[in-house]
């Protein structure tokens, strides 16, 4: 299958620009698979879908403000620098996207503030817009984070044509961010407001949380037609001992809330194979590579077994919080192990998000997105939601 296959024209007036009003008055598709029915409602209507005992999982990474404009010396060019991944907090280096990254070579240097105030070096060529930065601040650590914050703009989505504003702070933002590490927002999660999580309570369901770290390459769209080709960026997860204990106990009842949520879940899953399969693994440096998922054996292994395994080898190592990284890509054809459902907002053609909408409903896909621009849902990051029951339900 090509990637052909997942395009469709998304007329650029449905795209959100800005959040609604009110985060739970997002508009809501249902799709229910068994009576092949389609429904339109308000997001604070999900609760309804819902039933006791059922648990929500959200990710609960926080955006960090990434996006910096910097002067490139002497020419004074500006330059576009997108933080992605702190590799040395003592050494101040960070893996950084540039841009235009032609005008930046080994060696140069780029000027931070009004007053200059902050200064990096060129010290790595990466990829062709990847760099590695060293920033020369003689502060303090704390100081030099301090100076990040104040200096970064929240990092919209590049569809989100326009100048970054002061409710993109809050809007950018779930209501439950605690660990920052993200570049986007885990962005099923931005419809959840205080009234949404006072109304699942009282219905009897539980939330939990977990932690994915949401990369630059989740929303890069893929650029080769044969999706086989293309390469998943690495994204850092971590999930405490108690959460695994649960899920070595649970049953079918999980609502994953956005794809980054469910490609933890899954991987969570597949890293437990994987450990089981290479006891030798080193338990500071867990991977979960792009096509794992497909080559390991032991597909038929439970959920709870697979986590049992998982808590009985992170208690014996005295682990209490699992840190991993995954390129999990979930295309057609994957058999989910662990959600029952998804809620998740409508995303871009010919994207790895898009493929694993495709892995839930089969063709059944182009159907909702058919509904979606007939009845003008709005896309992506700001958009509406769309709730769905996986496969295997």
């Amino acid at each position: 299958m090509k990637l052909s296959h997942f395009e469709f024209e998304l007329p650029e007036e449905l795209l959100a620009i800005y959040p609604a009003e009110h985060r739970d008055e997002s508009r809501l598709m249902v799709l229910n698979r068994k009576e092949q029915t389609i429904e339109h409602k308000t997001f604070k209507d999900v609760i309804n879908y819902f039933d006791e005992g059922d648990v929500i999982m959200l990710n609960n990474t926080k955006v960090f403000p990434a996006r910096m404009f910097g002067n490139k010396e002497k020419t004074g060019a500006r330059i576009e620098v997108f933080l992605l991944r702190e590799l040395n907090a003592e050494n101040r280096l960070w893996d950084v996207l540039v841009d235009p990254a032609r005008k930046i070579r080994i060696g140069n240097k780029l000027f931070f503030g009004e007053d200059d105030s902050l200064v990096a070096e060129v010290i790595d060529n990466t990829t062709s817009r990847g760099r590695t930065l060293r920033f020369l601040f003689s502060g303090s650590y704390e100081e030099f984070r301090a100076k990040l914050l104040e200096l970064g703009q929240t990092p919209l989505p590049k569809a989100i044509n326009r100048e970054v504003e002061e409710i993109d702070k809050d809007r950018y933002q779930t209501t439950y961010a605690t660990t920052e590490g993200s570049v986007a927002a885990p962005t099923a999660g931005l419809h959840f407001d205080e009234h949404v999580f006072k109304t699942i309570a009282a219905k009897g369901i539980d939330k939990k949380f977990i932690t994915l770290h949401v990369g630059a390459g989740t929303f890069m769209p893929v650029k080769v037609d044969d999706f086989h080709d293309h390469l998943m960026h690495a994204e850092f997860i971590d999930v405490d001992l108690q959460t695994i204990e649960y899920l070595a106990t649970t049953s079918d009842n999980m609502i994953a809330v956005g794809t980054t949520s469910l490609r933890t879940l899954e991987s969570l899953y597949w890293l437990a194979i994987k450990i089981k399969q290479h006891p030798e693994i080193d338990s500071n440096e867990i991977n979960l590579l792009q096509w794992d998922a497909y080559t390991l054996e032991g597909k038929d292994t439970s959920i709870n077994e697979a986590m049992q395994f998982l808590k009985d080898w992170m208690t014996q190592k005295k682990i209490n919080t699992l840190f991993a990284t995954t390129q999990l890509m979930v295309k057609p054809g994957y058999q989910f192990k662990i959600c029952k459902g998804l809620i998740t907002n409508f995303h871009q053609p010919k994207s790895t998000l898009l493929l694993i909408i495709a892995a839930i409903a089969g063709d059944q896909w182009k159907t909702v997105y058919q509904h979606a621009l007939a009845n003008e849902y709005r896309f992506l990051s700001y958009g509406d939601g769309c709730l769905f029951w996986l496969n295997h339900r």
